[in-house]
């Protein structure tokens, strides 16, 4: 379960940057940008073989950023995450096996869910939050409404497909309680340091949320 202190650094951030990193050189300075420019958090997906790595040196340069492993699809990557620094887990999909190894451990997770039975499954086991994906795929705006029709108490991180062109449309339905953004720092943007870039877009999407 994702307490309510997280809940609300969540709520807070409104946007949680789904960064890809080939490179763990790459990693300190990608997340300095990002929290100079209004957004101290990241979400490493393990998308590529630099995931724990990166996650170590951000945790050891920024103790306090929210900072989260994602496309965790394996107990050795669990492991691997929280052994790194990750405060949380987040998955594409809803796997009972990680998910119940989570839990059994005490570790935090938002798995992945696109409809009614894996939402079910997740209050089954005491999870309040979960990430809707591939959220545009899945019936974007409509579909979250739908679901949280019957499904009133579940909280929402809906990822695949955001941009700033919808995004707030996500954010205006109450238990959204933050989105998944690749836009903000692209694998291209950080494999070419293209620092300004990423600059811009996290200033540009903290002044959009916030507006």
């Amino acid at each position: 379960m994702i307490n309510n202190e997280l809940i609300d650094k969540l709520s807070a951030l409104a946007i949680m940057p789904v960064i890809q990193i080939e490179n763990a050189d790459d990693a300190v300075k990608l997340v300095a940008v990002l929290s100079e420019n209004g957004l101290p958090a990241a979400e490493i997906t393990f998308r590529s073989a630099a995931a724990a790595e990166s996650i170590r040196r951000i945790r050891a340069a920024f103790p306090d950023v929210i900072l989260c492993a994602g496309t965790v699809l394996t107990i050795a990557q669990v492991d691997e995450a929280v052994a790194a620094g990750a405060d949380f887990i987040i998955s594409p999909g809803f796997n009972p096996t990680i998910v119940n190894y989570c839990i059994e451990n005490g570790i935090k997770i938002i798995p992945g869910i696109n409809n009614p039975s894996q939402i079910e499954q997740a209050l089954e086991l005491g999870i309040n939050v979960v990430k809707f994906f591939p959220a545009e795929a899945s019936g974007g705006v409509n579909m979250v409404k739908a679901l949280v029709g019957p499904y009133s108490q579940i909280k929402l991180m809906p990822t695949g497909g955001i941009k700033p062109s919808n995004v707030l449309e996500y954010l205006a339905i109450p238990q959204v309680i933050a989105c998944g953004g690749s836009w903000i720092a692209t694998t291209a943007a950080i494999r070419d340091h293209d620092w300004d870039t990423i600059a811009k877009n996290a200033v540009a999407t903290c002044k959009l949320v916030n507006a």
